[in-house]
């Protein structure tokens, strides 16, 4: 029976996309050794586990980008979107499966961390969003009681990093991308108040852009 775990990364950053990840496989014996929670793993290390998940076989990946522009849409909002992404990514790690003719929801089963404080919930809504027939649970803290998740969460945290150093190496140094980093809040306010305008890859819809904006109309005030 296939198994699959899912996680994402990059919920509450001010900059960038969000990132979920799943992996999926018969038989947990296939997974690398170390596999653990992503935030419990040096980058180094979580790129060497991520290389090695992509190039096991018998071990499927999948990923889902959620946009900057999609996070401030304003018809929207988070839950929704990692409803949306959890579902996108397994569906892109078991496209290949051969599972097609084996209709039993018992044939394939994922467990996700859960992005919403009722896990029960989240875990239905993803079913619901997902074309794939499987058997969904969902908890908080997988990441760190299951390897499939771990697995998951450090593939999804491999690709926000790297998003954020393309990033980076377009802009100059940003930080994590999260506000409550000194850098990435120094990058915020610098940029908006040389541009008067918000970096392309923010999240308008973030009071700290709107805070970032506001201080620095003051300050264009104070100036007259």
């Amino acid at each position: 029976m296939y198994q699959f775990g899912v996680d994402e990364a990059g919920k509450g950053p001010v900059f960038g996309s969000m990132f979920a990840a799943t992996v999926c496989v018969d038989d947990l014996e296939r997974l690398p050794d170390g596999i653990a929670d992503s935030k419990r793993l040096a980058a180094e290390r979580r790129e060497e586990l991520a290389a090695a998940l992509l190039e096991t076989d018998g071990v499927h990946v999948g990923v889902a980008e959620i946009s900057t522009v999609r996070i401030d849409d304003p018809e929207t909002n988070m839950n929704a979107l990692a409803v949306s992404a959890h579902a996108n990514a397994i569906e892109d790690a078991t496209a290949g499966l051969a599972i097609a003719d084996q209709p039993e929801k018992t044939a394939i089963s994922g467990l996700c961390d859960a992005c919403d404080t009722d896990a029960d919930r989240f875990a239905r809504r993803v079913s619901e969003a997902c074309s794939l027939e499987a058997t969904i649970d969902a908890r908080h803290g997988a990441d760190d009681d299951s390897k499939l998740v771990g697995a998951a969460s450090i593939i999804a945290k491999v690709e926000r990093d790297a998003h954020v150093a393309d990033l980076a190496a377009e802009y100059g140094e940003i930080g994590s991308g999260y506000p409550s980093d000194p850098e990435t809040r120094a990058f915020l306010e610098s940029y908006v108040e040389e541009t008067g305008e918000l970096p392309p890859f923010a999240r308008e819809s973030w009071s700290t852009c709107a805070d970032a904006l506001a201080a620095a109309n003051q300050t264009s005030l104070e100036g007259f």
